[in-house]
C-alpha cells in the first residue's frame, strides 16, 4: 500500500490565524482558568471556617507582587470572558455574522477587556 504524506484534515499549518480563531482559543483557555479561579475563591472563603490564621495565609499571598499579578490577571480573564460572551450572545440572536463586524467586535472585546482591567485596578487603588 502506498503511503501519502498529505495531511488527513486541514490543520493550523494550512489555515492562517484570524482574530476569530485567536479569540475562540483564548476564550476556551480563559474559561478553564476562570473555573479554577472560582474554585480557589470558594476555598479561600471556606478557609474562614478554619480560623483567621488560614485566611491570613491566603490574604498575605495576595499582598505580594506575584499575588497582585495573579489578581490583575484574573480580572482580565473575567473581563475578557464576559465581553466575548456578549459577542456570542449577539451571534446567537443572529447579529454580527458579517466578516467586518466580526473583526470589529473581536478587537473591541480584546481592547475592552484590557480597558476594564485597568479601570478595575484604578478603582481598587481608590483612584476613582
Amino acid at each position: 500500500m502506498e503511503q501519502k504524506n498529505n495531511p488527513l484534515s486541514p490543520h493550523l499549518q494550512i489555515y492562517r490565524w484570524q482574530i476569530s480563531s485567536l479569540l475562540s482559543i483564548t476564550h476556551r483557555i480563559v474559561g478553564i482558568i476562570n473555573i479554577l479561579a472560582i474554585t480557589m475563591i470558594c476555598f479561600w472563603s471556606l478557609s474562614l471556617l478554619f480560623g483567621s490564621e488560614s485566611y491570613e495565609i491566603v490574604n498575605n499571598f495576595f499582598k505580594s507582587f506575584f499575588g497582585k499579578f495573579i489578581a490583575v490577571g484574573l480580572c482580565w480573564t473575567f473581563s475578557f470572558h464576559i465581553l466575548n460572551e456578549l459577542r456570542h450572545l449577539f451571534w446567537d440572536l443572529g447579529y454580527g455574522f458579517d466578516l467586518k463586524i466580526s473583526k470589529i467586535t473581536g478587537v473591541s472585546a480584546l481592547i475592552g477587556s484590557f480597558a476594564l482591567t485597568i479601570l478595575f485596578y484604578l478603582i481598587g487603588k481608590n483612584i476613582f
